[in-house]
């Protein structure tokens, strides 16, 4: 099977604020290739790099060395209004004179298209976003999230090679933040325009994403499917920014790890201290006179309504989290105090690199 076509690709990408010994490297040496018609998601905590990178495939930023690619030709220098690249912003920038049809149809007026051709693209990009009966609603009328609508089917008339899209999400409210998630994808996938998506919620990268790029400090960490991310994490951090992880220590022989909570496990490892992890969901709580299974104590209870966690206390001192689904009586919670049993699976140990 041949690889998919690269749309967008950033060559040892290094972007410095600043001059001589006191300047900043918001992207240090960063590579990575997006894939035609994927949507890829930029992901970390603010100041990792996330939104510069984006900057430089939009044109807004020159990186102080290195190369970006478009269908594999060199951007680098090329003006954003050169690019075939479009943003959609957090702010939307939306002109509030305007309705919500002249808003899409603004740069295609720029473009110089014919005027039939702006008529049909509107209607066509109006029902895509599903605002139609909207059209000629001034966009200072819409919601949030009807606005938003709009900044998208605005960025998306034109016919972009790649849409880059800096945290659109983050002003709307929990309930939309989700419906517009699934939106998003829609829209992706019917459009088949390749989306670059720039977050710090690990939620939004692995409901929509095809690839997630995971960025710290000005480099990238981990690229992978959202299940590759989630269940093969590369290093401890990766571990700790997507979704909640106990972390376990231990000693390899280099057949097998003998945990410091009591258990030893057949996992392969370089002799020596290691580092592993293991999600909440994988750890079980038994009985305590259950055969094989590790001594622990509730510490606390926390509930999640779908979920409760348990946070045990373990014999060697350490703090395990399960998580269980929470009984449908709303009643049954362990006390605090309570001793319980813990087991998990071998295989859903994950040992972590550097």
């Amino acid at each position: 099977m041949s690889e998919s076509p690269i749309a967008v690709e950033a060559r040892n990408a290094v972007k410095a604020f600043g001059q001589g010994a006191t300047a900043v490297k918001a992207l240090d040496d960063v590579s990575v290739k997006i894939k035609k018609g994927e949507f890829f998601t930029l992901l970390g905590p603010s100041g990792c790099g996330k939104t510069t990178l984006l900057r430089l495939i939009a044109g807004f930023e020159t990186p102080t060395s290195g190369q970006i690619l478009l269908d594999g030709a060199d951007i680098t220098q090329l003006p954003p209004n050169k690019r075939p690249v479009n943003t959609v912003f957090q702010s939307y920038a939306l002109f509030p004179h305007l309705t919500v049809a002249q808003n899409i149809a603004f740069g295609l007026e720029m473009q110089g298209r014919p005027k039939a051709e702006i008529k049909k693209t509107v209607a066509r990009m109006l029902a895509l976003v599903k605002l139609e009966p909207m059209a000629d609603r001034k966009t200072s009328q819409l919601s949030g999230g009807q606005q938003q609508r709009v900044a998208l089917a605005r960025a998306l008339a034109p016919a972009p090679k790649v849409l880059l899209l800096d945290e659109p999400l983050s002003a709307l409210d929990l309930k939309l933040r989700k419906e517009m998630q699934i939106e998003l994808k829609r829209l992706q996938m019917e459009t088949g325009i390749t989306f670059v998506f720039v977050t710090h919620d690990q939620e939004e990268a692995l409901t929509m994403s095809d690839r997630i790029a995971v960025m710290s400090a000005g480099h990238i960490q981990q690229v992978g499917a959202p299940r590759e991310i989630y269940t093969r994490p590369a290093n401890r951090f990766v571990a700790s920014f997507i979704g909640e992880t106990n972390f376990l220590t231990g000693k390899s022989d280099g057949e097998a790890v003998q945990l410091d909570i009591g258990s030893k496990i057949a996992i392969k490892a370089p002799p020596g201290p290691v580092s592993l992890a293991i999600r909440p969901e994988q750890v079980r709580v038994v009985a305590a006179n259950d055969p094989g299974a590790l001594p622990a104590t509730v510490g606390a209870t926390v509930y999640f309504g779908t979920d409760t966690h348990l946070h045990l206390v373990m014999k060697d001192g350490s703090t395990l989290v399960a998580r269980m689904q929470s009984p449908a009586s709303g009643s049954g919670d362990l006390a605090k105090g309570t001793n319980v049993g813990v087991t998990f699976p071998d295989s859903a140990l994950q040992l972590l690199g550097d």
